[in-house]
């Protein structure tokens, strides 16, 4: 995998819309997204050609979308690339990627949700990319980015020491959904509630591998198509998964985990891990993804000793951390941690 070039103040980066046109549809969110991101890190944010563009239009011209993503990577005065936003549709892009152009120009890719597609794209192509915060889901958190989020970023995106131990959240986490159109309630602050320690479900023993995974709703979708890892690239990997906005029922999760096992993905992997349910899914029903997860990987699949952290800080719920594709990372079970072996950057091109 090759690593891109970390980012450092001053550095330019690219915003793209892969998928829904949020920021032609609610210019003031995505505004304060930019705002944040450039205050935040000391970094210039400039548009593709068409990422303010009308999501009707955007909707329209999937190739738009590809060529604006392909430019980017092209362009060298670019040093990273961000969602500005997820979607449903970004699948539809697929026809138009050239991957020889990522890999030939490796750069720091982000984003979550249907950006998921575009990460399995960078992972075929070789190019670790980062699961993390997009412009307007993350960047554009209402009263300012989290500190969480924040930390995370630097020690990802701006070190190339190895990230090491992946922390959970301790401040509080949320789902509250405030009107984005109302510009009132930018500065708002959402309530968090009350964060409690991930759940190491099952698992005795440290496991080590590459990270590989995403939206579970997104995956689904891309079984099969090119950009799916072929099998021997599941090997050992820790998969990582979350569930959208839509809150998908814990019945959701356990098919699409048995499409996987199928597959023959689940008896390779060492490890899973679960992002805490995304789309306002209240905390007392949390156990019964839990239960799902375990009624396929532990009753019917028999793999007891497989590692399973769940309720985790990433994907659709804030703050959230960075999961880069690809790097090594460990799930230690008996010290309940969670770790980034390595870095996920270069001070060169590797």
């Amino acid at each position: 995998m090759l690593k891109p070039q970390k980012l450092q103040a001053g550095d330019t980066v690219a915003t793209v819309s892969l998928s829904w046109g949020g920021p032609g549809t609610i210019p003031h969110r995505y505004a304060a997204g930019k705002r944040q991101l450039e205050k935040t890190f000391g970094l210039r944010v400039v548009e593709t050609p068409h990422a303010l563009a009308d999501a009707k239009w955007l909707e329209r011209n999937p190739r738009a979308r590809a060529d604006d993503l392909l430019a980017a990577f092209s362009d060298p005065a670019i040093k990273g690339i961000i969602s500005t936003i997820g979607g449903d549709d970004s699948i539809r892009l697929l026809p138009y990627l050239d991957l020889d152009a990522i890999r030939t120009n490796p750069k720091v890719f982000m984003g979550y949700s249907d950006t998921t597609v575009t990460h399995l794209a960078c992972f075929k192509a070789g190019l670790v990319s980062f699961y993390g915060p997009s412009i307007m889901a993350g960047f554009a958190e209402n009263g300012g980015v989290f500190p969480y989020t924040i930390d995370a970023i630097r020690k990802t995106l701006f070190s190339t020491g190895p990230v090491g131990r992946i922390e959970p959240n301790r401040d509080g986490w949320t789902v509250e959904r405030l009107d984005w159109a109302d510009p009132s309630v930018q500065s708002q602050r959402r309530c968090l509630q009350r964060s409690e320690s991930w759940r190491f479900l099952q698992g005795t023993r440290c496991a080590r591998g590459p990270l590989i995974g995403g939206c579970l709703e997104v995956l689904d979708w891309l079984r099969g198509t090119p950009v799916w890892p072929e099998l021997a690239k599941w090997e050992d990997a820790i998969l990582f998964i979350e569930t959208s906005e839509e809150a998908p029922s814990p019945q959701y999760v356990a098919r699409t985990l048995r499409s996987f096992a199928a597959m023959g993905v689940l008896e390779r992997i060492s490890a899973l891990l679960v992002g805490r349910p995304g789309g306002g899914v209240l905390e007392n029903e949390f156990a019964a993804y839990d239960e799902a997860i375990l009624e396929v990987v532990t009753t019917e699949q028999g793999l007891s000793d497989l590692p399973i952290v769940s309720r985790m800080d990433f994907g659709h719920t804030d703050p959230m951390c960075v999961l880069p594709y690809g790097i090594r990372a460990e799930v230690n079970c008996e010290r309940q941690e969670v770790a980034l072996l390595e870095s996920a950057v270069s001070d060169a091109v590797e």
